[in-house]
């Protein structure tokens, strides 16, 4: 039989994520902590997913050097919270393919040199493996092994069952000595090696995750306020928006240096900066020395590697940070940008990591935390490498464009197919884009035959153009036509577009400062200047985003922030700022 026992490795504490003062968030900061301060476990987990995964062999796919470390990697793996499959990538399905491999004419699965009791042993992993693999490339070889192990009369697959804690408060202490023992690579070491011992962990650790997340409650939706009324703006109104705008974020940091007291953020100071050079020259003396002042500390932070952060979301805050050292046209930061983008790169899910076109996030940039890459951290990350100077020819927006296709609502150039126990996940057909292949933060269009199909919105479409744009894709060119169709189809500058009504009203405003940000660059990176509604209406995008921006600006002290949903920080009135200024920037109504 299979024991499963509780083992773990080194814990460091992390602290909470200051993005501003508490009082003006209205809200926790999120992503290390979970709620009342408890260990984010799921981030724990990720982090040792992400160790383990490094620990394959290159040449067999193997974990551990044979089926058993394989089998337990492949169980983590996909009891986790991501939930990864032969889908994600060749560190998947190269270990699956291992296993397969290893089929002996009789249906057993296990080492050659394995006999008797050890053999038996390993076929049973081997079945548990395929068996929560969930894969139809695994139903053959599973069948043949399934049926071997019943002619022997051993129990089929299955672990042993591993009971959950009983209740949070038993989750966290679990998780927290668990992870308070594992070691600084984020292995855990024991007895029957990493890989085991590691994949062990991952399995308790997902455990309490379960227990932990059951337990956590939803807040009750807060009623949502339409939008106020708004006309088109001119370009001096949107100036003097900008002008006003600008001061309330040089208070803030006056040396350019953005976040909680004593706590500056990079990301949001990289952000901060950027926007606060659109303001024209010559500017204030206050809001010029806030972005001299953050451009000398984004230099500081450069790592030998090139990229630009302080610990945190090094795609993001590179990426933000190049956007602002490119804004300042300065030519002393051309050797900083250049190495930063040389990091951003190399973050690429490539050749270079095993990855071929044909795999279904081939292309793409992602946070780090996962292995699943997405449109969000992508078009982050490209808009830095236009920013950079980096030719549309280039490879990194070629291989791009093969991600890009697989976010796409177009069958005939979205190839994705997601199969998942009874889930099926297609492409649609509208033109638009959710948030990654066969993923919507939108949800699912569920279609008569039950398959489901991820719902396009409005962000993430405009960030999709946007890129294609940068990649050279031409304006006739049939894939960035469907996108700007359903953006012309669903353009409203009173929500986000794409999100179904529900239980919680405020959803389709989640994100809106986002989404003026990237419509506004996406456009302007076509270079159109109206487009028609899906009513037939010739719309002037730029001065009626100006105007819907103006009317947004707070009266009081003339920031912007998202009063109906504080997701994804714009709660934050820097964030929300900073988007609303690139947003008036890109969108500025030319000079008569």
């Amino acid at each position: 039989m299979l024991h499963t026992t509780f083992r773990t490795g080194s814990f460091r504490r992390r602290l909470a994520l200051p993005f501003v003062v508490l009082a003006w968030l209205g809200v926790a900061a999120a992503g290390v902590f979970a709620q009342g301060g408890e260990l984010d476990v799921a981030r724990e987990i990720q982090a040792s997913v992400r160790a383990l995964r490094a620990t394959q062999d290159p040449v067999s796919g193997a974990y551990g050097g044979g089926v058993a470390g394989t089998a337990w990697a492949l169980r983590a793996f996909a009891e986790c919270p991501d939930r990864y499959r032969p889908g994600d990538g060749p560190w998947v399905r190269r270990a699956v393919d291992h296993l397969v491999a290893k089929q002996a004419s009789d249906g057993a699965i296990a080492e050659p040199t394995a006999s008797g009791e050890a053999r038996a042993a390993q076929s049973r992993l081997a079945a548990a493996a395929l068996t929560v693999m969930a894969d139809a490339s695994v139903q053959k070889p599973l069948a043949k092994l399934l049926e071997h192990l019943g002619k022997d009369g051993l129990q089929g697959p299955g672990w042993d069952a591993d009971s959950e804690p009983a209740t949070p408060a038993d989750a966290s202490k679990l998780a927290t000595e668990l992870v308070a023992k594992r070691g600084a690579d984020k292995l855990f070491d024991g007895p029957r090696g990493k890989v085991i011992e590691t994949a062990n962990a991952i399995v308790t650790l997902s455990a309490c995750e379960r227990v932990l997340a059951k337990s956590r409650t939803k807040p009750e939706p807060k009623p949502a306020a339409s939008l106020p009324p708004f006309a088109p703006a001119d370009r001096a109104a949107a100036l003097a928006a900008i002008d006003s705008g600008s001061k309330f974020l040089a208070a803030a940091g006056p040396d350019g240096k953005f976040g909680a007291p004593g706590a500056p953020d990079a990301g949001i100071s990289a952000m901060c900066v950027a926007a606060l050079l659109v303001a024209p020259e010559p500017r204030d003396a206050k809001v010029q020395a806030a972005i001299d002042g953050g451009l000398k500390w984004l230099v500081t932070l450069q790592k030998p590697d090139g990229s630009i952060h302080d610990g945190k979301l090094a795609n993001y805050v590179t990426s933000a940070a190049i956007m602002a050292l490119a804004r300042s046209h300065k030519p002393e930061f051309q050797p900083v940008i250049a190495k930063a983008r040389a990091f951003l790169q190399t973050l690429q899910i490539d050749e270079g990591e095993g990855y071929s076109e044909g795999d279904r996030y081939y292309g793409g940039i992602g946070y780090g935390s996962t292995e699943r890459p997405d449109l969000s951290n992508l078009q982050m990350a490209l808009e830095a490498l236009h920013d950079s100077g980096l030719d549309a020819e280039d490879p990194t927006f070629q291989k791009a464009l093969r991600f890009l296709q697989r976010c796409q609502n177009r069958s005939e150039t979205n190839d994705v197919k997601i199969v998942d126990g009874t889930l099926t996940i297609v492409a649609g057909d509208d033109g638009g884009s959710g948030y990654a292949p066969g993923d919507s933060k939108a949800g699912f269009v569920e279609l008569a035959d039950g398959r489901k199909i991820p719902r396009s919105y409005g962000s993430m479409t405009y960030a999709l153009l946007k890129c294609m744009v940068f990649a050279g894709v031409p304006k006739d060119d049939p894939r960035l036509k469907a996108a700007f169709d359903w953006c012309q189809k669903n353009y409203t500058l009173d929500v986000n577009p794409g999100f179904v009504a529900g239980p919680d009203p405020t959803v389709a405003y989640q994100g809106l400062f986002y989404y003026f940000h990237t419509l506004a660059r996406a456009l302007s990176a076509m270079g159109v200047d109206s487009i028609v509604d899906g009513t037939g209406k010739t719309r002037n995008w730029r001065a009626e985003l100006c105007g819907r921006l103006v009317s947004l600006q707070s009266k009081i002290d003339k920031s912007w922030l998202n009063q109906n949903s504080p997701r994804w920080y714009e709660g934050n009135p820097l964030l929300a700022t900073s988007y609303a200024l690139l947003a008036l920037d890109a969108a500025l109504p030319k000079a008569n």
